[in-house]
């Protein structure tokens, strides 16, 4: 079965300037990911003749079909139309159904109608006009080949209609559509190179049709495995026996799989388990109180949090000694293993977790450099402690805290050795 390949093209200066983030070519490749459309190659093109029609020419030479969003518009900025009337070389005409539906949309807004807004329903003679039911700029059709092409507004909402009504179901008639099939093996606490040594005889010893794919994040490493077929069912079958072979060896790192997150990996064991989590947040500043909530029923074992970003507030709310304070410092091991345990007894809860570093960029000592965080749990019993040592970036080190608080409490649930 022919892998049918598609190119993006998103057109717009404003796309280049960063005025606008480009949402829409990611969204049109899941799209396309989920029919057995391999996405390859997204190109953002300014509001430029030349180089809207030598990305044109390059598409239409690497793909089968070519998707277009942006430049639409009615003004003389927007060079879509005209270009690929001119590409195609076809005259633009009037399509009286598009004017009515331009016209019938101002109408039932109350809007008034200028003349630029009627030639919106002037289109390269052509394409295959395709209503645009919540905007004014029509989609437009082509076909020439073994191409095809469609060009739409870069409205989102519009866009998305026209992908839904007409493009995605178009391809069940144009193309024999393969199975993408993707897994993710979510991981935390090891890093890309370290996660690569412990399974490369495994990799190695991959059937050539499964691809592996390291994809590495703040404090995360996922491992993606795609197999193109025909059979969902066996090719499903084919990556879980992979799975089996390869997870014994990395275990204690996995947290997930596929769209699950670390914080509901953590929801997940707390529910499980009936157990209840409470929160003493220094330099995360309150990031993994907003993590854990982010998941919806946190309030059946989330109790609260502190943040105490002065020692006063340490002392007063957690009960962490002022001589700790004192002799050590609020960035050390013995003040996070106080503020862990004084938060769980203040919520009454089963596990504490706290965090206290230097997130930077400044506060740092030779002793304490910036990125210097200690971070603890506790379950009454037993307190852990670990110290980080991160970058020089206050958010980075914000984020990479957050990961690594909420993994060290994950292996403590769950009781791996580390």
């Amino acid at each position: 079965m022919k892998q049918i390949k598609a190119e993006i093209i998103a057109i717009g200066d404003e796309l280049l300037y960063g005025q606008i983030v480009d949402t829409n070519s990611h969204w049109i490749s899941q799209q396309l990911d989920l029919k057995g459309v391999k996405v390859i190659r997204k190109t953002t093109v300014g509001d430029n003749r030349a180089d809207i029609l030598k990305a044109f020419a390059e598409a239409e030479v690497r793909a089968d079909l070519i998707l277009i969003t942006g430049g639409l518009g009615p003004t003389q900025d927007d060079l879509t139309k005209p270009l690929l009337a001119e590409y195609f070389d076809c005259p633009i005409r009037e399509f009286p159904e598009a004017v009515e539906a331009i016209t019938d949309f101002f109408k039932r807004r109350g809007r008034e109608m200028t003349p630029l807004n009627i030639l919106q329903g002037h289109l390269p003679s052509c394409c295959t006009y395709v209503p645009n039911e919540v905007g004014t700029a029509p989609g437009m059709w082509f076909e020439r080949k073994d191409s095809y092409w469609m060009s739409m507004p870069g409205v989102p909402h519009e866009m998305k209609k026209l992908m839904n009504d007409f493009v995605l179901p178009k391809l069940h008639e144009i193309f024999e559509l393969p199975v993408i099939y993707h897994k993710v093996i979510k991981t935390a606490g090891i890093g890309e190179s370290w996660l690569s040594d412990m399974i490369n005889d495994w990799e190695n010893a991959l059937p050539e049709h499964i691809r592996l794919a390291y994809l590495p994040s703040l404090g995360h490493v996922k491992l993606r495995l795609t197999v193109f077929g025909e059979n969902l069912e066996k090719i499903q079958q084919e990556v879980e026996q992979q799975i089996r072979l390869v997870l014994p060896r990395i275990e204690k790192y996995v947290y997930g799989f596929d769209a699950e997150t670390l914080e509901t990996a953590i929801a997940k064991l707390l529910k499980n388990s009936g157990k209840t989590l409470a929160l003493a947040e220094s330099c995360s500043g309150g990031y993994v109180s907003h993590l854990i909530t982010t998941v919806a029923g946190s309030s059946a074992y989330f109790q609260g949090s502190v943040v105490p970003y002065h020692n006063q507030f340490k002392t007063e709310i957690l009960g962490v000694s002022p001589d700790t304070l004192q002799k050590v410092g609020a960035v050390s091991e013995e003040t996070v293993q106080e503020m862990a345990e004084g938060v769980r007894k203040l919520f009454q809860s089963d596990f504490g977790l706290s965090s206290s570093g230097i997130a930077g960029p400044d506060g740092g000592s030779e002793e304490k450099p910036v990125g210097t965080v200690w971070i603890a749990v506790s379950n009454g019993q037993e307190t852990k402690t670990k110290k980080l040592q991160l970058t020089q970036d206050r958010m980075l080190n914000i984020q990479l805290t957050g990961v690594a608080l909420l993994n060290m409490l994950r292996i403590f649930i769950s009781k791996i050795e580390e």
